[in-house]
Order: C-alpha cells, then sequence, then structure tokens
C-alpha cells in the first residue's frame, strides 16, 4: 500500500490521496468500503487526527463527507467516511450496520481495519477518533462506543431511531447483557464514561410512523434519545443534549452542533 509520505511532491498520487479520494475496499471486507476527505495543505510527515462520520440507512456519503469538510480544513484534520451498502445476503436489509453484526460481518471491525489502513497511508493518529452519526449511523455510533471506548476521543449521537440501553438484564440489541458472548467484549460503563458524548435531535423530528413500521411503535425518536441519554447519564457519562430549533430528521440539520461540540473539545485539548 502506498503512503502520501512516500510520493514526490509532483507525483500524481499525491493529487488523488488528497482533497476528495476515491472510494477503497476495506482490508478484509470488499463488500465495506470507505473514502477520505486529507486537507491539500498539509505535510504528509505530519501526524493529523480523525474524524469518522457514519452514514444512515440512506448511505448518502458524498453528502456526509461534503460536510464535514470545512470542519477537517479549520482544524487539519482526517475526515474518514465508511460505506456498508444494503443488500449484503439479503437483497432488501438495509439495517445490516446498525447493530453492529450481521450476515458474519462485525462492522465494528470493519472500521478498525479502516482506520489502519488510514494510519498507514495518511499517517493519521487514530488510537482515538471522534465519531459521528445519524439516525442508523446514530445507531451504530454509540454502540461502537459501549464495545471500543478506548478507540474514542468523543462521540455525537443524532436522532437514532432505536437505542442499546446499559442494561445487563437485556440482551443486544436493547441492552448489553449478552456482549461478552455475542462479541467477546464486556461493556463497562466505567469505560463507556470516559468518553464526551452528545445527544441531537432536531425538533420537528417526532419519527413515530417511522419507527411504528420498522418495529418499534409507540415510540418517537426523541423518547429514544432521552431512553439513551438516561442510561448514559446514570452510568456516569457526562451528556450534552441538543435539540435543533425547526428541524427534522436531517443530516445537515443536526450536523451544525455536531461541528461545534467537535471543536470544543479541540479547542479544550
Amino acid at each position: 500500500m502506498i503512503r502520501v509520505a512516500d510520493l514526490p511532491d509532483a507525483h500524481p498520487g499525491r493529487r488523488l490521496l488528497t482533497g476528495r479520494t476515491p472510494f477503497f475496499v476495506a482490508p478484509t471486507e470488499p463488500r465495506c468500503s470507505y473514502c477520505v476527505y486529507v486537507p491539500r495543505g498539509r505535510a504528509p510527515e505530519t501526524e493529523m487526527s480523525v474524524v469518522v462520520g457514519v452514514h444512515g440507512t440512506g448511505r448518502n456519503v458524498g453528502a456526509l463527507r461534503e460536510g464535514l469538510i470545512p470542519f477537517a480544513e479549520r482544524h487539519n484534520l482526517i475526515v474518514v467516511t465508511p460505506l456498508f451498502p444494503a443488500g449484503i445476503d439479503d437483497p432488501d436489509d438495509v439495517h445490516n450496520y446498525k447493530a453492529i453484526d450481521a450476515h458474519g460481518i462485525r462492522f465494528d471491525l470493519v472500521l478498525l481495519e479502516i482506520l489502519e489502513q488510514v494510519r498507514v497511508r495518511w499517517n493519521a493518529q487514530v488510537d482515538k477518533v471522534m465519531l459521528c452519526g445519524h439516525s442508523g449511523g446514530g445507531q451504530f455510533a454509540h454502540r461502537f462506543l459501549y464495545l471500543h471506548p478506548d478507540r474514542l476521543a468523543a462521540v455525537a449521537v443524532s436522532a437514532p431511531g432505536c437505542v442499546t440501553l446499559l442494561d445487563n438484564s437485556l440482551t443486544w440489541p436493547e441492552g448489553t447483557g449478552d456482549s461478552q458472548q455475542r462479541f467477546g467484549i464486556t461493556v463497562e460503563p466505567e469505560a463507556v464514561a470516559r468518553v464526551p458524548v452528545l445527544l441531537v435531535i432536531g425538533s420537528e423530528d417526532d419519527g413515530r410512523a417511522d419507527l411504528a413500521a420498522t418495529g418499534y411503535p409507540g415510540r418517537s425518536r426523541p423518547e429514544q434519545l432521552d431512553r439513551l441519554a438516561e442510561s448514559l447519564t446514570g452510568h456516569g457519562t457526562v451528556t450534552l443534549k441538543v435539540e435543533v430549533p425547526g428541524v427534522g430528521h436531517s443530516a445537515a440539520g443536526t450536523q451544525p452542533p455536531i461541528v461545534d461540540f467537535f471543536a470544543g473539545l479541540l479547542a479544550d485539548a
């Protein structure tokens, strides 16, 4: 694998591997892929921090990356946006990655392998990354937090339709009681509590009809977010909750407070 730092300044590969990159397959799971944004002005020898954005059900990865580019330019960060495609082994399955494992794929491990490739090719600092996700991406993000808190500097969860509670009396994905049997990882609330968390939702994002259609009748997205907030804070996690006025179920609409949250943590570092 070519490292950007190994290429001469005028090499065309430098142009291909900085700015908006192509999609690359995930190292051991070629059904998944990722793209990156790397500020062109950075020196390849300089180690850069990473923000990861995880798409929702619509898989609009391009718009997600575009929305994070100004933030990356201001703070000299690399943006990593994985693509977990719909229809793996089941042509109608649009949910696969949200609960972390499906069809024999551990999507959390896929992301960790992607980050290792990003570390090597772009000289990125991936020991602890900032992670955000909207809707289905928000589901993935908080579940990834439970399983890999040591890999996260901060997490922003936007408008998840269903949530996993830090409750060992419930099995995954409702709770964490069988995480050791399922993932080989025991969820440790004390470790989760060391990671700052933002919970964000639009004021017009009720989502009751959507959730009823997907098997969660009687609940709204705000109620789901409240359940997650109560579970996290009850186990010591410092949680900030933001409601964005006039915004519905919109990744773009909830992105500004996410960027502000991450920027504030960077300023305090």
